[in-house]
């Protein structure tokens, strides 16, 4: 059984949310959620970014003539 309850970490202490619903001596693991620093993680995407670099034709919509045994 997984089991995720939320908690924190304070001066070598875990300190649990709620109390996890087992009885008896059990295996768990820790992850730390580290917040980043903002200058740390990537931009976001801009949107447009590509504008002007893509060309759509014409005719994309239209049908391929590699497809008309099948329509």
């Amino acid at each position: 059984m997984l089991t995720t309850i939320k908690g924190y970490y304070d001066h070598g202490q875990i300190v649990l949310e709620e109390i996890p619903p087992v009885k008896t001596k059990t295996e768990v693991m820790v992850t730390f959620l580290t917040q980043e620093r903002a200058e740390n993680r990537p931009s976001k995407r801009k949107l447009g970014g590509l504008e002007g670099k893509v060309i759509i034709p014409d005719d994309f919509n239209e049908p391929l003539d590699d497809l008309k045994d099948y329509m």
